[in-house]
């Protein structure tokens, strides 16, 4: 009931109006960037940390909270429409997403993402309001072979649902970590695979990647196509609004994926990438038309969004009461509280109270504003099909490249960036799945730092993973996960034998 009140009051504050003004400013930049390839929330938020120096603290972070998820929702779509992911949690949206996109069907998919990423927001930040002391205790007592255990689960159900088979996965996904083990190792300081270039030492960012992959590399595929099958402007099929039935089966996915963002998102070593993918595994496998997924299935878009959203508003459950950033965004916002002496921790809602819960309740205040601005724009968004493809792809080559630069302005970047565009083409032309290459970009070092430390604390006994109930039930779950494909090929090449 404490934090009831505590919420009318912080509403009291967020809807004065420069408050107000503050968070339409955040939610229309960080749209706007989370739309070009390569700038996220993230860059956008550090760019203007200097701008905001003399402002009123709330005032500047509620204006930073409304960028947070205005960024979030801005890279689903370009991911949607070319993709294109924005940021590396909208790499899952871009599967389906393009798919429906491409099949006529944009208008649809940008509406399920918008209203899944408005339902998914308000849940979130409802959890953040009143169950953030709950999850804080929670998240304390994982420890690192628990989180090593909720890696593994992550990297096996990425790799045996994308891709034409299991073993195809798995080698992206080894390609993916062994990119993830690049730059200065965390717990020893020394560096690793780096061959001597100074510009690896911090390892591969990961939108370069994701943009290279995604963006270079499916304009280098439509360019080899081209010469025998000329692209033509994707024809937009029916209303660009959603129908009755994908709101029937659009809104489970919605509500399934706010439940699997929020609680990762909330734990310390959390993150948005997680729970896209576990939401687009649990949809795909509770769907009742999973012959679609592949071709543009409206829950792989909408699970996911959902998920992407609860875990941003989730995130901000570690950092405000524990200080600890879980992803690149939240880092830059801790650096904006303590650049007015201002420390996220135990104490943040003792000592700034005001503040705080003014910044719980822009955020309900921030959502509205991104759907009401999202929604009648659909239809602007999805004129970005009837634009000439080699316009249209030399655009997001520009975009692309500019927002690499501009995130880091160096001549290795640019050379990664047109490595990784080449890569993706090749992946794409023997058809192997792209998204395990991201998953074990940003998982790899954090499986490698927690099964390390797990490690370290039982003098190098490797069963400390075992004596964990948590940690060994998880491990469980992976090997199962991971064997039952190839078990079940098995038996049904049998089968067949036997016939």
């Amino acid at each position: 009931m404490d934090a009831l009140t505590q919420l009318f009051h912080g509403f009291g504050a967020a809807i004065l109006p420069m408050n107000l003004l503050f968070a339409a400013i955040g939610v229309l930049l960080g749209t706007a960037v989370g739309v070009l390839p390569g700038i996220g929330p993230a860059l956008t938020v550090a760019l203007l940390l200097p701008v905001t120096f003399q402002l009123d603290p709330g005032g500047s972070l509620i204006m930073f909270a409304g960028i947070y998820y205005g960024g979030m929702y801005g890279g689903s779509t370009t991911a949607i429409l070319l993709n294109t992911p924005g940021e590396a949690a909208s790499v899952v949206t871009a599967l389906e997403g393009n798919r429906m996109a491409r099949s006529g069907r944009g208008g649809p998919a940008l509406a399920t993402a918008a209203l899944g990423s408005f339902v998914a927001a308000l849940i979130a930040t409802a959890g953040l309001a009143f169950l953030a002391p709950w999850l804080v205790k929670v998240a304390v007592r994982f420890g690192p072979w628990d989180y090593f255990g909720l890696m593994l689960i992550a990297f096996v159900t990425v790799s045996a649902t994308f891709g034409s088979s299991p073993l195809r996965g798995l080698t992206s996904l080894a390609l993916g970590l062994w990119l993830g083990l690049i730059g200065i190792d965390q717990l020893t300081g020394q560096t690793r695979l780096t061959f001597g270039v100074p510009n690896l030492f911090d390892g591969i960012e990961v939108t370069t990647l994701a943009v290279g992959l995604f963006a270079i590399g499916e304009a280098l595929h439509v360019v080899s196509r081209h010469a025998f099958a000329p692209e033509k402007p994707i024809p937009i099929k029916g209303s660009v609004w959603m129908t009755r039935k994908d709101w029937g089966r659009s809104w489970k996915p919605w509500l399934r994926g706010a439940a699997i963002g929020f609680p990762i998102g909330a734990l310390p070593a959390g993150g948005a990438e997680i729970p896209t993918f576990l939401s687009y595994t649990a949809e795909r496998k509770l769907s009742r038309h999973p012959e679609e997924f592949g071709t543009g299935a409206i829950e792989g878009v909408a699970g996911p969004e959902a998920a992407n959203n609860a875990s941003a508003a989730g995130s901000l459950v570690p950092l405000l009461t524990l200080g600890l950033p879980t992803s690149a965004t939240a880092a830059v916002m801790l650096a904006g509280f303590q650049q007015y002496n201002i420390q996220p921790g135990p104490l943040l809602f003792v000592q700034h109270a005001d503040l705080v819960w003014a910044l719980i309740a822009s955020l309900f205040i921030a959502n509205v504003m991104l759907l009401v601005l999202n929604l009648p724009l659909v239809g602007l968004w999805v004129q970005l099909l009837k634009i000439p493809m080699p316009w249209l792809y030399a655009g997001i080559l520009v975009f692309a490249t500019m927002g690499t630069i501009a995130a880091n302005p160096s001549v290795v970047e640019l050379l990664l960036l047109s490595g990784f565009g080449v890569l993706g083409f090749i992946m794409r032309r023997y058809d192997y799945p792209v998204a395990p290459v991201i998953v074990g970009l940003i998982l790899g070092p954090m499986a490698d730092s927690q099964l390390r430390r797990a490690l370290q604390m039982s003098l190098g006994d490797p069963m400390v993973l075992f004596r964990h109930p948590g940690s060994a039930i998880m491990i469980v779950i992976a090997a199962l996960a991971l064997l039952a494909p190839f078990l079940f090929r098995g038996l049904a090449a049998l089968r067949k034998e036997e016939d």
